[in-house]
């Protein structure tokens, strides 16, 4: 169980990473510490200069104890001079001990702006490689969505083509549909109900009729241009079963026509 959730979590942790964040995570850590070594040599140099006030301070003490003892010799006062002489020897080895303490933390000094120097020149080096491992990585990324999105694997790319893959089957649907329904109406399977839709034999009747008119007024047209005589009307309309009795005898040359 525990290996499953590490692998998870792992599985996790790798989706949501971002290499750019963890490198400017990690360029942030090695300023931290580069500061940290900074301060580190800054408390050592004023370790250093303090222990070199303190020696400046104890050789002027010694200088004066000195001074101190050749005048007391010089007066006879052998007990003074040797009294100096003895409190100039107890500072001699605090000086002697102080002087050991300074080469130490100037030893140590000297390591420590070495270390800064090192790590101050990898931490630049890190910083260049850093923002050129993030363009190459945005780059790299632009490229692979804009393959993505030509392929239409995308997530975007992919809601959008099953959207018009669902219009399409949609509109093919409903244009398969109408076209049933005008089948079922044409043959008189489904009744029209709004009275609109002939049947097949109305649909028929109505075709002939309107080719019959159109074919009786192109021959009355014909005659007329003709200048056919009323014996020729009177056969033209006949083909309707509906001839005009003739009121009236024109002449010969005018023949005469009456419109309907």
């Amino acid at each position: 169980m525990g290996m499953i959730f590490r692998a998870k979590a792992n599985k996790a942790l790798d989706r949501a990473e971002d290499p750019r964040e963890t490198l400017d995570y990690s360029y942030q850590k090695q300023l931290e510490l580069l500061q940290k070594v900074r301060r580190g040599v800054a408390d050592v140099a004023t370790s250093r200069k303090r222990l070199e006030l303190q020696l400046n301070q104890l050789q002027s003490q010694s200088s004066k104890l000195e001074d101190q003892g050749r005048k007391a010799l010089a007066l006879g006062r052998e007990d003074l001079a040797r009294e100096a002489l003895s409190r100039r020897a107890a500072l001699q080895q605090q000086v002697t001990d102080l002087e050991t303490q300074h080469a130490t933390l100037q030893g140590e000094e000297e390591k420590l702006t070495l270390a800064a120097q090192r790590l101050q020149a990898k931490v630049d080096a890190f910083r260049t490689k850093k923002e050129t491992i993030k363009a190459t990585y945005t780059a790299a990324q632009a490229q692979t969505r804009i393959g993505e999105a030509f392929s239409g694997i995308s997530e975007e790319m992919g809601d959008v083509g099953l959207a018009i893959q669902r219009a399409e089957d949609k509109t093919a649907q409903l244009q398969a549909r109408a076209g049933a329904i005008d089948e079922l109406l044409a043959s008189g399977a489904l009744d029209d109900q709004s009275g609109m839709h002939k049947d097949d034999i109305q649909a028929e009747l109505d075709r002939l009729s309107g080719g019959t008119d159109v074919e009786l007024e192109l021959q009355r047209m014909k005659a007329e241009l003709a200048g056919g005589t009323s014996g020729d009307r009177q056969a033209l309309e006949g083909g309707q079963g509906q001839a005009q009795p003739q009121t009236q005898q024109q002449p010969q040359d005018t023949p005469r026509f009456d419109k309907q």
